[in-house]
């Protein structure tokens, strides 16, 4: 008995959403601002204070502003 291939039915809303032969040149909010979103997050995580977020709005506000300078609105 000869094995024959197996083909997969394509299945819609697989397909890449990049038109071909375009990449996308606004970078993944992931890999921009590492450095505010450290210095954020440390400041959160390790701050004393009653209320963190105001206690660390300066440094929340330089994330956002970083953020943004990159095209991501933060609320």
């Amino acid at each position: 008995m000869a094995s024959q291939p197996i083909s997969m039915p394509s299945i819609a809303g697989t397909a890449d959403l990049k038109p071909s032969g375009q990449t996308s040149s606004q970078p993944k909010p992931c890999c921009v601002c590492k450095e505010e979103k450290a210095a954020r997050d440390e400041c959160m995580l390790f701050s004393n204070a009653k209320d963190p977020q105001k206690d660390c709005a300066t440094t929340i506000e330089k994330y956002k502003t970083c953020m943004a300078g990159f095209g991501f609105q933060l609320p």
